[in-house]
């Protein structure tokens, strides 16, 4: 009879647990006939807590409404704003767009609504990124997509000048940080900073002068981040005691992890081959740690599903084996299932040359929730079932 051994990955706690390894042992023998399924809770005794209740986090502040001005307090923050902006800088214009009127044929003479603030954004692009050199490059790039965009004539016929001047002073300053945000620079700008770009931006493109803030006004982009930070905000114990457990785990495995591979020793040592082992998340990277640094003749094959291993072996990180280092050999067949949608799923055939085969699945669901969807998928019983030995 083989034994399955079903390892979990980060965050995971009773009765989490329970639920998990029942979904996964109905799976699977579903089918396949004939097997043990056992599994491996480590989370319970070897998992992060928070020892000292939650000393460690700060007290929550801001409610994400905005605008502020420079060296405000912290109750009204536009911070969660700017979240949104930096998400989708064209956010306020397709706001403001939305709330346009149809388009009619304008009378005779008549000046189209979008042409003042085009012929500014063409003087602007001439300058280059000069004009928000203190964010970093992209403010160039950024004049020339916004005096391109299809939103930009329907904002300017829902907006009054000076708004449309703001609206597109922030779109601008939002492509140029989210830039920024996209490729890892090391140095974001503060929001004072950000805000001085802002309302020079606008002034160029036509605002009166109201000083140096330019906070974000769009009424509908307020209400919906603010409501959205301020559920956040009452809810961050809360979310720091569902989410702590999961970097805590990694954490916690990469400095302390021999105890968790000791009971996963004891558990197979008590087993009679075949086993096969499977895992999640980080519960790949245990089982995987285990293998290399102890034979375990017993073990026929490892499934990983939406493991980091690959990475962490490549990156120098992976506490058993660091790169170049082949795979030992007294390690088993090695199937790896991805979902190209989970972002913490890594392959490992490029790495370890035929002793791993990489195999899609397919949730259909966004990250995060492609990280949690193997097992509810058949493709991934599937797959396992097809390998065991």
């Amino acid at each position: 009879m083989t034994a399955v051994v079903f390892i979990h990955g980060t965050g995971v706690r009773e009765p989490g647990f329970s639920a998990l390894a029942g979904r996964f042992a109905a799976g699977v023998s579903a089918l396949r006939g004939g097997l043990r399924v056992v599994p491996y809770y480590w989370g319970g005794a070897h998992g992060a807590a928070l020892a000292a209740g939650g000393a460690s986090l700060p007290p929550a502040t801001g409610t994400g409404r905005g605008p502020l001005a420079p060296g405000s307090g912290p109750g009204d923050d536009d911070t969660a704003d700017w979240a949104v902006l930096y998400a989708d800088p064209y956010a306020e214009l397709a706001l403001a767009a939305a709330g346009s009127a149809p388009a009619e044929e304008l009378p005779p003479g008549s000046v189209p609504p979008d042409l003042r603030v085009r012929a500014r954004l063409a003087d602007l692009l001439a300058e280059g990124d000069g004009p928000a050199a203190e964010l970093g490059p992209g403010l160039a790039r950024a004049v020339a997509d916004l005096a391109a965009h299809p939103l930009l004539a329907p904002a300017a016929a829902s907006l009054a000048p000076d708004d449309l001047a703001e609206v597109a002073a922030r779109c601008l300053t939002a492509q140029v940080v989210a830039g920024l945000l996209d490729t890892d620079v090391p140095l974001v700008p503060v929001g004072v900073t950000r805000d001085a770009v802002v309302g020079r931006l606008a002034a160029v493109l036509g605002a009166s002068a109201r000083g140096a803030e330019r906070g974000v006004r769009s009424l509908a982009l307020r209400v919906a981040s603010s409501a959205a930070s301020r559920a956040v905000v009452r809810r961050r114990r809360a979310l720091t005691e569902a989410a702590h457990p999961a970097a805590g785990d990694v954490l916690r495995y990469l400095s302390r992890g021999e105890a968790v591979r000791a009971g996963l020793r004891a558990l197979i040592a008590g087993l009679e081959p075949p086993v096969a082992i499977v895992a999640h998340s980080l519960g790949g990277i245990i089982a995987l740690d285990t293998l290399v640094l102890t034979p375990l003749p017993q073990v026929r094959l490892l499934v990983t599903a939406g493991s980091q291993a690959p990475f962490l072996y490549e990156s120098g990180s992976l506490p058993s084996l660091e790169h170049p280092v082949p795979l030992p050999a007294h390690v088993p067949d090695w199937l790896n299932l991805y979902d190209p949608r989970d972002l913490l799923s890594y392959l490992g055939a490029g790495l370890f040359p035929g002793r791993v085969t990489d195999i899609a699945v397919d949730s259909r669901q966004p990250f995060p929730a492609a990280h949690s969807a193997y097992w509810t998928n058949s493709e991934v019983y599937r797959h396992i079932g097809e390998r065991l030995p």
